[in-house]
This record gives C-alpha cells, structure tokens and sequence, in this order.
C-alpha cells in the first residue's frame, strides 16, 4: 500500500520501491517540500534491507518532472542562490551514492531540475514521446542541481554546451541516440518495459556485486586512471570475497542456475 505524503508518494512492493513525485498540477515541478520529502523517501528506501531497486516516476501521464518551481525560485534572494543549489545537489548526489540501482521511469517532460533528477540515476528508460531538455538559460539562469556537470559527463561536452546554451529540447530518439537515456519504448509499453529491467535485475543478478559495481563506476569516475584501475582491483577483491561470488562460479561450471542471497 502506498503510504500518503504530499509530495511524494511511497510505495513498497515486495522488493522495489516505487518513488512518486506528487504535483501533477505543475507538472511535478519541484519545489522545496517534494525536495525534502524525496530525500526522506529515498533514506527510507536505502536503510530498508528488503528494497533492491528504487524506482522514480513522476505521477500523471503528462511530465517525469518539468523542472524547478519558478515561483519559488523568484522568491528566493541572491544570497540564498549558493546554499539552495548545493542542498538541491545534494539530494541528488545521495540518489549515487545509495548502493542499490535506481531507475528513473520518464513520462512526457523531463525538463531542468527533472532532467538532473534523472541523470543522477543508475538507468534512464522512458516513452518514446518524453522531450528532455535543460531551459534555464532561457531565464537568465542556469542549472544549480547538477546539470552543468552529470550531462557533459554523459553525453560529451560538446553536444551538452549545445542543450544547455540553447535551451532547446531533443526528444526520444534523439535523448536515447546521445544514451542520454538507456532505452525508449512505447508509451503504452513503458510499465512493462520498466518492470521487466527490474526482475531481471532482482532475479538474476547479486545485489551485493550491484552494489559494488556502482561504487566502482561512480567513484572511478572522479579520480584519474590510474587510481580508479587501482579501486577497481580492491573492488574486484571485494567482489570476490562474497558468498554471492562463489555461488556464481560454482553453478557455472555445474552448469546451473545461481542462487544469490545478497551476501
């Protein structure tokens, strides 16, 4: 059952938390209340043992996320700009640093803040009618919740400079040829689309060799080479160490099913 709150709705079903942006009106836009009530809803969902993977959808059929609260932005005086763009980055940052993969399940717009939401998840898979954009520059302003830095990253800098010096939208097809996002379906498909990505991860991967796989990448990824290949090796060790590990190469060569436990 899911458990009310404004903004976010909670809903934990057998393994998979489901996480709801709850603003339908504005488009899910965010405002400092569903911020803070993600934040709570995404500390519950990773101190809970019994959830595997995290889902994010936005509620509705018409926007994932349109972005920031313009109006509560507008309010907000000069002063105030540098201490709310690091709170607001780091929720997001705690979507990476949770050790469980988190799926952003994108609807229609995903747009500013939306679009930052998204690109701090593990996976990005959406309806082949979602439009993604970051507009801030449109407004004189620019992304303050990571933007500027999670997409360079993942698409490259130059067509990154280009989304967020213009402002313009791409849409589907061109979101997933960039691997802005995983994959698209069909709008009508996107619900099995997304459950179908977390049985298989729940089904026929180890969540502890998940776990250290993320650790892996996102940290490797903010140091040089020659480190990272220096943390994958301890990770590879860690890996190795897990009753999971051992499971894993005893059923391939007795040519059967694993069976992890998550240790």
């Amino acid at each position: 059952m899911a458990e009310e709150k404004k903004y976010v709705l909670y809903e934990k079903q057998e393994q998979v938390a489901t996480l709801t942006l709850n603003r339908p009106e504005s488009l899910n836009a965010l405002n400092t209340a569903l911020l803070t009530e993600l934040r709570t809803a995404l500390e519950e969902a990773d101190a809970d043992a019994a959830v595997r993977v995290i889902v994010i959808i936005g509620a509705g059929n018409k926007a994932f996320c349109a972005g920031a609260d313009v109006a509560e932005l507008l309010k907000k005086a000069p002063k105030e700009a540098r201490a709310f763009s690091q709170w607001f980055q780091g929720i997001f940052t705690l979507i990476e640093s949770i050790r469980k993969p988190v799926i952003a399940k994108i609807r229609g717009f995903c747009l500013g803040g939306g679009l930052e939401l998204a690109l701090a998840c593990d996976f990005r898979i959406a309806s082949d009618k979602s439009v993604f954009g970051l507009p801030e520059v449109n407004l004189a302003i620019i992304p303050g919740g990571g933007g500027t830095q999670r997409l360079p990253r993942l698409i490259g800098k130059t067509k990154a400079l280009e989304m967020l010096m213009t402002g313009e939208q791409i849409d589907a097809t061109e979101a997933v040829r960039l691997t802005l996002v995983n994959k698209i379906v069909p709008a009508d498909e996107l619900d099995r689309a997304v459950d179908n990505f977390v049985q298989k991860l729940l089904t026929t991967k180890s969540p502890s060799t998940l776990a250290i796989l993320k650790d892996a990448v996102n940290k490797g990824l903010e140091i040089d080479l020659e480190r990272a290949l220096d943390y994958e090796a301890d990770c590879f060790e860690t890996a190795l160490k897990t009753e999971d590990a051992q499971e894993g190469l005893k059923a391939f060569l007795e040519k059967r099913k694993p069976e992890f436990k998550g240790k």
